[in-house]
């Protein structure tokens, strides 16, 4: 038999969260709303870039592959989460909780690394105009968004092929609303050193490495505004650059809280509230917040409804 089939545990049961039943209704149409919103923002997003020539450049490649990965990674989560405010028992099955624990790694750190690249073409179009369209390539844009693909793939792959060796024998139910690394490895019978220690070691390659990243070249974008003599210049570049520091704070932050740290330290219920915000808050808000800041987007919306 396989690895994954020794398993005593054939399925799992999603135990969500922890709410008086008078709360289960309004937070199943408040999450449902939220899931609306992202699909609706991200896909809207997605087509309007595709169909407005004036947003074929670099930096919107970058956001409708962000708007891709956000609309996956929300649906990875959020329909099965929402079962939970429905069912008294959330039931999700062994292959299918270690095929949700591998999209949704898969999602988490490609994101964490289009960040990072988004903040990078950021950095060229500000510090080195004249060179921008040399640097930022059709070229280098889709290598670019390769091996941000690339090592998702890798990462998600290793946790998921370690989670798949691992014997559970617990109980069968996961103090969370969706198949996440340490609610798992808390269910297993067999030794999980190997597995918290690359959890900790790819949690901090897979985003301190992009904040630091993120960090350095808004440090770098920052000096390079403040020599802008042109105050609408100044205020123009400070207006693109906010709202996406915005969005980079709010995932990096609850990501960084939940992951880079021991399972035996971290609170799982503490774990369940964080992860809301880069499992359904983010994925909402990185469309709301690129359109809204956003002139050229304004703009394209405009021309599309005029026709």
């Amino acid at each position: 038999m396989e690895s994954g089939n020794l398993s005593m545990i054939i399925e799992f049961i999603l135990t969500g969260f922890p709410t008086k039943p008078e709360l289960q209704l309004p937070l199943f149409l408040l999450f449902l709303g939220i899931y609306l919103v992202t699909v609706l923002g991200n896909l809207g997003m997605i087509i309007l870039i595709v169909l407005s020539s004036g947003l074929h450049t670099p930096m919107y490649f970058f956001l409708s592959s962000l708007s891709f990965i956000d609309l996956c990674h929300s649906t990875v989560i959020t329909p099965k989460m929402l079962l939970n405010f429905l069912l008294e028992e959330n039931i999700i099955s062994y292959p299918e909780c270690m095929t949700q624990l591998y999209f949704f790694s898969l999602f988490a750190i490609a994101e964490c690394h289009m960040l990072a690249v988004m903040a990078y073409d950021r950095y060229v179009a500000i510090c080195n105009p004249l060179l921008y369209k040399v640097v930022m390539s059709h070229h280098v844009c889709f290598w670019f968004t390769v091996g941000v693909y690339t090592l998702g793939i890798l990462g998600s792959s290793v946790h998921t092929g370690l989670m798949l060796k691992l014997f559970f024998c617990k109980t069968n139910k996961i103090n969370h609303y969706f198949c996440d690394l340490f609610p798992l490895l808390e269910l297993s019978c067999s030794s999980i050193y190997i597995n918290e220690l690359l959890v900790l070691f790819l949690s901090a390659l897979n985003i301190l490495t992009p904040a630091l990243t993120i960090l350095m070249s808004y440090i770098l974008i920052i000096v390079s505004i403040l020599r802008i003599r042109s105050t609408e210049g100044r205020s123009k570049a400070f207006s693109t650059c906010s709202s996406h520091i915005s969005a980079v704070a709010l995932f990096y932050g609850s990501a960084a809280f939940t992951y880079l740290q021991p399972s035996s330290v971290s609170s799982m219920n503490q774990g369940k509230v964080s992860s809301v915000f880069y499992t359904t808050v983010v994925p909402m808000l990185n469309p709301l917040i690129y359109s809204l800041r956003n002139k050229d987007v304004k703009s394209s919306i405009k021309k599309i409804l005029n026709r």
